[in-house]
């Protein structure tokens, strides 16, 4: 029988999209769910529409940690004691799901009892869901050299089965609430935590959400100029360099959930001097890349500049 998946929502003032996000969960073919919702002390009409929600589907809403970014209220979410065992699907709070899109992902994820990763394309839309363009299929191929210099799995369509999930709560007690708190991206860090650890790793090229684009997106869609310059902007600040460190040393708490391999990647980037080609040098050897080889000449060259 299809398992029992929960849906993993975190909220902060979200009711001007929330109504329409719920209502295609409501919609999906796989018809066992329930949702687990860590709200940030929403002060719109966010509990309201939840409220409403939870008088016709199974619904268990818990604070969130009130730290300021959608990171920390989703790690927190995904390491809540009260979050039950067993497939988890995290769901923003303003996008709009396609009908099959649980259905689709326990397909693709199987009955494998090892730890396994599902992300999807999407279809980017404006903020009133007007068609933008279809997300692209990146070229590489995911593992553990890759997630340390990009992000493959975006969170809107990630879908974890039980043995992943249970993989990302270990690791969320080795580090604990503050440590947790400290990781920038849940979605990138959860991709570099189970490709590290050997999970099976699936990018479905089929879209199965809406991906609404608008001045509240933590990042946004990639593929078009605007989210070509917005990430040239995060890599030439020196941002996307100080999260890429943030991250490696949350791995590095977790050093004993990985494998062999990905510990000497880790070490390896950890290890690389401040800047200077002798820093581009030992990310090369480490095996950092990103999807295409220009992508790769991009981040060794600012990893030389101190960038990353």
């Amino acid at each position: 029988m299809p398992p029992h998946v929960t849906i993993v929502m975190a909220t902060r003032n979200g009711a001007r999209h929330l109504p329409a996000q719920l209502a295609s969960l409501a919609r999906q073919t796989h018809p066992d769910w329930a949702l687990f919702v860590s709200d940030d002390a929403s002060t719109d009409a966010t509990p309201a529409i939840l409220a409403g929600f939870a008088r016709r589907h199974p619904l268990h809403l818990v604070p969130g940690p009130c730290t300021g970014t959608a990171a920390a209220n989703f790690l927190s979410a995904l390491g809540h004691p009260d979050l039950p065992a067993g497939p988890v699907a995290l769901a923003d709070q303003d996008d709009v799901w396609l009908p099959g899109k649980l259905s689709r992902a326990l397909r693709r994820l199987g009955p494998d009892p090892a730890p396994a990763l599902y992300a999807a394309e999407s279809l980017l839309c404006d903020a009133a869901l007007r068609p933008l363009r279809r997300s692209r299929p990146p070229r590489a191929v995911p593992g553990f050299g890759n997630a340390l210099a990009q992000n493959l799995f975006c969170g809107h369509t990630l879908v974890l089965n039980a043995a992943a999930l249970a993989l990302v709560r270990q690791a969320l007690a080795l580090l604990g609430p503050q440590g947790a708190r400290a990781i920038p991206w849940h979605d990138w860090w959860i991709y570099q935590l189970l490709a590290g650890a050997g999970a099976r790793l699936v990018l479905d090229p089929l879209p199965v959400a809406l991906y609404r684009q608008h001045p509240g997106n933590a990042l946004g869609g990639s593929g078009d100029l605007r989210g070509a310059l917005r990430r040239l902007a995060l890599l030439g600040s020196g941002r996307w360099g100080w999260a890429m460190q943030a991250q490696a040393q949350a791995l590095q708490q977790t050093a004993a959930l990985l494998t062999p391999a990905a510990r000497r990647t880790l070490d390896g980037f950890l290890a690389a001097p401040p800047a200077g080609p002798g820093r581009a040098m030992a990310l090369h050897r480490a095996g950092l890349h990103r999807a295409s080889a220009s992508g790769t000449a991009v981040l060794l060259a600012a990893a030389a500049l101190g960038r990353v």
